[in-house]
């Protein structure tokens, strides 16, 4: 039983690690935080593009980076392309590095985390 434990946990841990290294490029990021403010709805290819100054090509690239690694999801709506940030994903890795820095040995107090202005 303990076998399988650490083995999902190495999965888990894997799995973060994959989802961090596709935000760790500034474009991917930034398209993040786009979809991020544009939630719920979203938003179609060719507005990313525009907004971001992102030449299609790269952000076709960017973007299947995001989704492979279940940050974005995409949906089609007759021509276009809709994407939105996956929220329950980014819970899921914002909770794994709450407990391992504030729950677990309280590296850093909760009361201490501050957001972005």
């Amino acid at each position: 039983m303990e076998i399988k434990l650490a083995s999902a946990n190495e999965q888990k841990v894997s799995r973060y690690a994959e989802m961090f290294s596709a935000m760790g490029a500034e474009p991917r990021l930034r398209i993040l935080r786009l979809l991020l403010a544009a939630h719920p709805g979203g938003m179609v290819v060719n507005e990313i593009g525009e907004e971001l100054e992102i030449a299609n090509s790269t952000l076709s690239h960017h973007l299947d980076k995001l989704k492979n690694e279940d940050l974005v999801a995409v949906r089609r709506e007759g021509t276009f392309l809709r994407y939105s940030a996956n929220t329950k994903a980014l819970a899921e890795l914002l909770g794994f590095l709450y407990a391992e820095c504030c729950t677990r040995n309280k590296a850093v107090e909760p009361q201490r985390i501050t957001c972005c202005k």
